[in-house]
């Protein structure tokens, strides 16, 4: 599909998350908190990059741990961080049922397998405990993060590429995954769990707020009132809240 600059190439493989906590992140974390106990709770978030939310979950508890499979990143987070692995989420290093929370934000899209990224985090889970998992959802009406056309990778918010049908949409979009209400939960076929909350959300517009804050609070309002509505499976991202079951 053509070569793209190092740095570029990175992004395209492994998602080039924000590194500034703005009002997106900060609702996130809210409906993080609104479904899972995070006091004391002891924590681990897959794809952790420079530890942004492991930094935040820190103010809950002493025990958060965070894998990526990034070095770079990995080796900065641990200036800062105590718990920070380097591992791929398909293997992760630690032992069967470690964790009460398991936090995999806007990651699986971006990983080799799925599958296994989910199986895994499953295991490392309590019984009793929670996954939290944020992901693209294929009917947000924008593509967020570019696509390959003519050669080469651009970058943008490419309209309606979700609405085309799968072998399409593959061949603009290879670098990324981005999943229907029923792939998702397809995921966890096979793993005794239940659906504690499966919604979507719209997004922060954080970067229209920087250039137009009226404009993002009158958007924030219609688009945030819309996700108790129908048109909620129009959001950015789906909110897929998972309880591991315990044994009977």
């Amino acid at each position: 599909m053509g070569m793209c600059r190092d740095n570029d190439s990175k992004a395209i493989a492994l998602g080039h998350p924000s590194y500034v906590w703005r009002f997106g992140q900060d609702r996130r974390l809210a409906l993080i908190r609104h479904y899972t106990d995070l006091e004391q709770a002891r924590i681990l978030d897959i794809g952790c990059g420079l530890g942004m939310y492991v930094k935040r979950l820190s103010e809950f508890s002493d025990e958060v741990y965070g894998v990526d499979v990034d070095p770079a990143k990995v080796a900065e987070a641990q200036k800062h961080f105590a718990d920070i692995r380097e591992a791929p989420a398909e293997e992760l290093p630690f032992s069967d049922a470690y964790f009460d929370m398991v936090l995999l934000h806007e990651v699986l899209e971006h990983v080799t397998d799925d599958y296994q990224a989910v199986k895994e985090a499953y295991r490392v889970t309590k019984a009793g405990g929670r996954l939290v998992i944020f992901v693209p959802n294929r009917l947000y009406p924008f593509e967020t993060h570019g696509v390959y056309w003519r050669g080469r990778y651009r970058f943008g918010n490419i309209p309606l590429v979700g609405y085309l049908p799968a072998v399409l949409r593959s061949r603009l979009c290879p670098h990324v995954r981005a999943y229907t209400a029923r792939g998702l939960r397809q995921l966890f076929d096979g793993l005794s769990s239940h659906i504690v909350v499966h919604t979507q959300i719209y997004p922060g517009y954080d970067n229209v707020a920087y250039r137009h804050p009226r404009l993002a609070k009158w958007t924030r309002r219609i688009t945030y009132c819309l996700e108790n509505t129908p048109f909620r499976v129009f959001g950015l991202s789906h909110l897929l809240v998972v309880e591991k079951a315990r044994p009977q």
